[in-house]
C-alpha cells in the first residue's frame, strides 16, 4: 500500500474495500452530521447504525434503505449507552457522535463496567491535517483530551500515532517530539528528558520501524531549510509526518492557528477504546466530520 498524502486519496481508498465499516452515530441530529454520514454512504464507506435518532433525522436517511438501521433511544445517556453496546457486542467498528454533550457520550465510553476502554490504555486524542503548505498528511497529538501528559501517557500517544500512521501506509513514520527549543532542559522543560528516553527506545526498536527525534521546534521538525539554517542534524530530516505536543496548550493552539489561518482540512479521533471514537466538535465543518469518518473506518 502506498502511502496516502492527502483525504481524497483516503477516501479512494476506502472506496476500493470490499467490506464496509460498520458506523454507529448517536444522535445524528444536526445538519452537519448529517451531511458527513451522508458522503461516507453515498462514497460506499460505511454502513450506518443511527442510535437516538429524532424523526427528522430518521426521515433524511431513509433513501439509503438497509443501509441506515435506526435504534431508538430514551433520551441522549441512552442512546450513547446503547451506541457503546453495540460496540461490546461486535455489531460495529466506529462510534460517533452527533448532536449532544461530550460528557454524555464519554461517560457511556469510560463506564468502568459497560464501557469500551480497555484497563491500562489511555484515551488519547489523534488529530489529521492536510495543510496547502505542506506536502503530506501531517497528524498530532493531543490537543484536546490530556491535559499535560504523564511519561507513561506520553508513550501510549506515541504508539497510537505510529499505528494511525502505518495504516495511512506510511511504513517508517517520522515522529517529531515537540519543545520551544532543541535542548533538553531537566529544570525548565522536565518533558525533554523524557523526549530522549522516547528517542533511545525508538532506536533500540521497541517501537517497531520508526524514526523518533526530539526535543525540536516545530519549524525544524517540518522545514529542511529551517534544520540547515539552524545548522542542525535531525534523522527527520525537516519532513516528520507526525508531532507530539507537550501539553494541550501548545497542541490547541497549533490546531486552531492552522485550521484558522492556513485553511487546513482536518479530522480526529479518540485513540485508546475498544474502536476509534469519532469525536469532533459542534462547530466542526461537515467536511471535517466526514474526514473524520473516513479516518476512523480506516
Amino acid at each position: 500500500m502506498e502511502a496516502i498524502k492527502n483525504f481524497t486519496e483516503l477516501v479512494a481508498h476506502l472506496s476500493t474495500r470490499t467490506e464496509r465499516r460498520h458506523i454507529a452515530v448517536v444522535c445524528p441530529n444536526d445538519h452537519s452530521t448529517q451531511e458527513a454520514v451522508a458522503r461516507a454512504l453515498d462514497a460506499g464507506i460505511a454502513d450506518i447504525l443511527i442510535v437516538g435518532a429524532d424523526e427528522e433525522a430518521k426521515s433524511f436517511f431513509g433513501k439509503y434503505g438497509e443501509r441506515v438501521q435506526s435504534i431508538d433511544a430514551a433520551d441522549v445517556d441512552d442512546a450513547a449507552a446503547k451506541a457503546v453496546a453495540l460496540v461490546r457486542e461486535g455489531r460495529a467498528d466506529v462510534l460517533m457522535k452527533g448532536l449532544l454533550n461530550t460528557d454524555n457520550l464519554l461517560r457511556a465510553v469510560l463506564n468502568k463496567e459497560t464501557g469500551i476502554l480497555p484497563k491500562g490504555r489511555v484515551l488519547t486524542h489523534v488529530a489529521c491535517a492536510q495543510i496547502p503548505q505542506y506536502e503530506r498528511l501531517l497528524f498530532c497529538t493531543d490537543v484536546a483530551v490530556i491535559p499535560c501528559p504523564t511519561k507513561e501517557q506520553r508513550e501510549q500517544q506515541l504508539c497510537y500515532i505510529l499505528e494511525t500512521c502505518r495504516s495511512m501506509g506510511i511504513e517508517e513514520p517520522r515522529v517529531a517530539l515537540i519543545n520551544c527549543s532543541e535542548k533538553v532542559s531537566e529544570k525548565h522543560f522536565p518533558h525533554t528528558v523524557e523526549y530522549r528516553e522516547l528517542v533511545a527506545k525508538a532506536e533500540s526498536g521497541e517501537f517497531g520501524r520508526c524514526i523518533v527525534d526530539g526535543p525540536l521546534d516545530l519549524k525544524t521538525s517540518l522545514s529542511a531549510a529551517a534544520l540547515k539554517k539552524k545548522h542542525m542534524e535531525s534523522p527527520l530530516e525537516g519532513r516528520a509526518d507526525a508531532v507530539i505536543f507537550p501539553d494541550i496548550q501548545a497542541g490547541n493552539v497549533f490546531y486552531k492557528t492552522i485550521t484558522l489561518f492556513c485553511g487546513a482540512e482536518t479530522a480526529a479521533i479518540l485513540k485508546g477504546p475498544q474502536v476509534p471514537v469519532v469525536l469532533t466538535s459542534r462547530g466542526d465543518s461537515p467536511a471535517s466530520k466526514f474526514y473524520s469518518l473516513a479516518l476512523a473506518a480506516l
